[in-house]
């Protein structure tokens, strides 16, 4: 399971996006940014989050570290945007946090470069958990030492919204056209060849362990957590052996 934390202080809210993250504090002196289970599409964004962080690390992407944040609802309640005290009295308990990435900067292609190596890996990974959201508009990329770093996973696997279709959702194309990387030439064929064979269902299973029982309860259609996971587990690995033939867009 991902590290376990208890927020200690709330800094201030981080004004990007439209779930609206806070930075804290938490009581292994770390800071995150944490994005809350009463925000958006509430615990089926920080699901996502941890599949798809989780995944990225375990195929060698860079992704900031993600722990389970243990929020006391009173903690900012001393904030004056309403907005901020709403979130923090509907998030108490467990939230999702990653480590906050200090000095980084938001990836701009006209400033930084990309090989077609590690473009390729990246628009097959966000081909594979259909990100829409890393566009050229919205990159969710951060440069941090020199190395580039993927955040905000939270509008992927959209299949996950609607179980009973989730079959026929996962097996639609990818549209690659805006994606941030598209310019660098990413080399699809070759990330395909390397990482579609690592996603397989063991490593799968241990990426699924890592959601909080919490945020998988009272599924509609599933009778545990487990059961949910495996659902998780399935449309991935099905979607891993075909997407690179699925990915439009890119030449």
């Amino acid at each position: 399971m991902l590290k376990e934390v208890t927020a200690t202080r709330y800094i201030t809210p981080l004004r990007e996006g439209g779930s609206l993250p806070g930075l804290v504090e938490a009581d292994d002196f770390g800071t995150y940014v944490l994005k809350f289970s009463g925000a958006g599409q509430g615990r089926k964004t920080l699901v996502a989050e941890v599949v798809c962080g989780e995944l990225a690390r375990r195929l060698g992407l860079r992704v900031p570290r993600l722990v389970t944040v243990e929020l006391d609802a009173e903690l900012g309640l001393g904030e004056p945007d309403q907005e901020v005290q709403s979130l923090l009295r509907s998030s108490g308990g467990t939230n999702l946090g990653m480590d906050f990435l200090s000095g980084a900067l938001g990836f701009d292609p006209l400033a930084f470069s990309v090989t077609p190596e590690e473009a390729g890996r990246i628009v097959w990974f966000d081909a594979l958990v259909n990100n829409v959201d890393r566009s050229w508009r919205n990159p969710n990329l951060l440069m941090w030492r020199g190395e580039l770093w993927l955040v905000d996973h939270g509008a992927t696997m959209i299949w996950h919204h609607n179980w009973p279709g989730a079959e026929a959702s996962a097996a639609r194309p990818y549209d690659a056209s805006d994606h941030a990387l598209a310019p660098f030439a990413p080399d699809v064929a070759a990330a395909a060849a390397e990482l579609a064979p690592r996603v397989t269902g063991e490593l799968l299973a241990d990426v699924t362990a890592q959601i909080p029982d919490a945020w998988l309860t009272d599924e509609p259609g599933f009778d545990t957590p487990d059961d949910l996971r495996r659902a998780y587990a399935r449309s991935l690995l099905a979607r891993a052996a075909v997407i690179h033939d699925r990915i439009q867009g890119i030449e």
